[in-house]
């Protein structure tokens, strides 16, 4: 597995990633009330600047990255924190059901099968368990002029009938947030950032 973040893990946390990924987190936390009962999975944890946060609030957090190079600033972060599991990985890696949350930013674009993720995840969580994706909407390819990914950001009304298709319920889309990134040398795009929470059916 090629490590496409190797070069970037040890400077991941700037600013400007902070201030989205708390951002995304502040939403979160007002939409849904964890519990401190609650199994957790996040989608590409990278460094930890979500699931950190989320550790506290639950009885465990699985964090999952295909990027070792990430997991490893990941795991200083944590000291041998007994309630974090690390995951090396993709999504399909992770076997067990019993999960009661499933949160992810940014990072959905960066998976290829879209569906084939969807039934994995219902199959890994337990009924009722929420999921919670913050990622771009759909934009011309310029805020990744610079990678090849699988999703140049999302329909939200084709991902939300996705969700539905699978087995879940979208209790919510919405724009939370704008981000600025350069376009094109010298002009700055305006780029779209939603917020869906799904809740998977019995």
């Amino acid at each position: 597995m090629t490590d496409s973040f190797a070069h970037r893990a040890s400077t991941w946390d700037e600013p400007s990633k902070i201030d989205m990924t708390t951002h995304f987190l502040t939403v979160m936390l007002d939409k849904i009330i964890l519990q401190k009962n609650w199994k957790a999975l996040e989608i590409g944890a990278g460094t930890g600047l979500v699931g950190l946060q989320v550790l506290p609030y639950v009885d465990t957090v699985v964090f999952e990255d295909t990027s070792g190079a990430m997991l490893d600033v990941l795991m200083e972060k944590l000291e041998g924190d007994e309630n974090a599991e690390i995951l090396h990985g993709e999504i399909f890696d992770y076997k067990k059901q019993d999960i009661n949350l499933i949160f992810s930013t940014m990072a959905f674009h960066h998976i290829p099968d879209i569906d084939s993720a969807l039934t994995h995840m219902y199959n890994i969580t337990l009924p009722g368990a929420l999921v919670v994706v913050g990622d771009l909407r759909s934009e011309d390819g310029s805020f990744h002029r610079f990678e090849s990914i699988p999703h140049k950001g999302f329909d939200t009304a084709i991902l939300s009938a996705q969700f539905a298709k699978t087995g879940f319920s979208v209790r919510s889309v919405e724009t939370y947030n704008i981000l600025k990134r350069e376009r094109t040398p010298g002009v700055v795009g305006e780029y779209e950032q939603f917020l869906l929470i799904a809740e998977r059916n019995s």
